[in-house]
């Protein structure tokens, strides 16, 4: 049996990560990594669905026995992909895809230097903006920390294998489609 491929996206909120990923999962037929959390679940989420809910004492014994791939700690709550869920599926031969924040990404292929790293990113930084006040989700307050933070964000670029411009949803989708199915990097 074949050894899987691990395949991570990153970058700035508002770059399309999320939705090219789910259109991906769809055509492709493979499944995101599930991520633990220390925080609370949220109305309608499911235990080993959409995370692996344990306490933050547990997280931290976690930490301490090295069983995360990467992990950060992000508004006081956990976030983290154990090693276990990923070395299992790429041991039956599976295809992974993680969709986390840059750093997560730069200890990932610490970790597993055959990763492969794909960052998302806006044509401008004017259309990532456009973006963020068009989900109208978010505050004013929100919308300028996310920006903030996304030009911090665009200095890890270079760390990753392939860059992934998102003009147009349908585009992107395709070129991480490419990406997966014959290994380009």
């Amino acid at each position: 049996m074949s050894l899987g491929a691990l395949y991570v996206v990153s970058g700035p909120s508002g770059a399309g990560k999320s939705t090219v990923c789910k259109l991906v999962r769809e055509r492709l037929g493979i499944n995101l990594s599930i991520s633990a959390t220390s925080r609370k679940p949220r109305n309608g989420e499911k235990e080993g669905v959409d995370y692996f809910f344990i306490t933050a004492e547990e997280f931290e014994r976690k930490i301490k026995n090295d069983d995360f791939l990467e992990y950060a700690n992000v508004h006081g709550n956990y976030y983290g992909t154990l090693k276990s869920e990923v070395e299992e599926r790429l041991q039956r031969g599976e295809k992974v895809l993680l969709e986390i924040d840059v750093q997560g990404g730069v200890q990932v292929k610490e970790k597993f230097p055959e990763a492969n790293l794909v960052f998302f990113k806006t044509p401008t930084k004017e259309e990532l903006e456009k973006r963020l006040r068009g989900r109208n989700t978010d505050s004013e307050e929100v919308i300028q920390a996310r920006l903030k933070n996304s030009l911090k964000e665009l200095e890890y670029e270079d760390k990753y294998d392939t860059v992934i411009i998102n003009n147009e949803i349908e585009q992107a989708c395709n070129d991480l489609i490419s990406i997966i199915e014959n290994g380009v990097r």
